[in-house]
């Protein structure tokens, strides 16, 4: 489990400030944590976090390595709304086993386990890129990326975007990908039968049709050109199979 940051949102803005960013319903949050993302205008990812109602605050939960960015972005988009952003007191601890008292399941899917925020952090040694893997869930920095398009990424399916709640940041590219295109191109899981490493391409006939991501045992999340990739793959010395 990468290293978490953690932010506290206050104020009386707080929840119309990050309304009108990101791809979740903020409204969501009476009824528990929740997965969302922060786009450009172009539609394509920056970051992806939590958030959870803590009192009279939002707490963001974030990976560390985009954390500074991002606040910065969020902070940038404040203006003149009535709200404030600062560091956490809180830690994070995430595991897979019998849920600990206080403890809230990941919003993304089942497998993923529960949080708990307090005073510890870490996670219970779960192997999370098996998870990951088997249940196609990316990854902040591996498969999310500023080329990254969150539909292609499975957001619908994690419950990271909600497309009743009206406009947000980058909310016209996603929403016509939604209505009025078929993906061609997106996240899976494959088999992997050979030597093959994330990073590889993945080709058929010779033509690049994707490439490997995280790779568990013989598993990986690939990225497709899902119309494509079918009949006979190779990355590397490995033949690849959709599961």
């Amino acid at each position: 489990m990468s290293t978490r940051n953690l932010y506290k949102i206050t104020g009386p803005d707080r929840e119309h400030f990050l309304q009108g960013l990101i791809t979740n319903d903020v409204r969501k949050l009476a009824q528990g944590p929740i997965y969302a993302a922060l786009l450009t205008p172009q539609g394509k990812y920056l970051a992806d976090f939590f958030l959870i109602a803590r009192g009279e605050a939002i707490v963001l939960d974030i990976d560390n390595a985009i954390a500074e960015a991002t606040i910065k972005r969020l902070s940038m988009y404040k203006l003149r709304a009535d709200a404030a952003i600062a560091p956490s007191e809180l830690q994070v601890y995430c595991g897979t086993g019998m849920a600990p008292e206080g403890a809230l399941m990941d919003p993304r899917d089942p497998a993923m386990g529960w949080r708990v925020y307090g005073t510890r952090s870490g996670d219970d040694g779960s192997d999370w890129d098996a998870i990951r893997v088997a249940h196609c869930i990316p990854q902040t920095g591996i498969e999310l990326t500023p080329d990254t398009y969150i539909l292609e990424a499975g957001f619908e399916r994690l419950h990271g975007v909600d497309f009743r709640k009206g406009c947000y940041v980058g909310q016209e590219v996603t929403a016509r990908m939604k209505h009025k295109t078929e993906l061609r191109k997106g996240f899976v899981s494959v088999a992997v039968q050979g030597s093959a490493d994330p990073g590889d391409e993945i080709t058929v006939d010779g033509r690049k049709v994707g490439q490997l991501f995280t790779r568990a045992g013989d598993c990986a999340i690939a990225y497709l050109r899902l119309d494509r990739a079918v009949g006979e793959m190779q990355a590397g010395s490995a033949q690849i199979t959709l599961i």
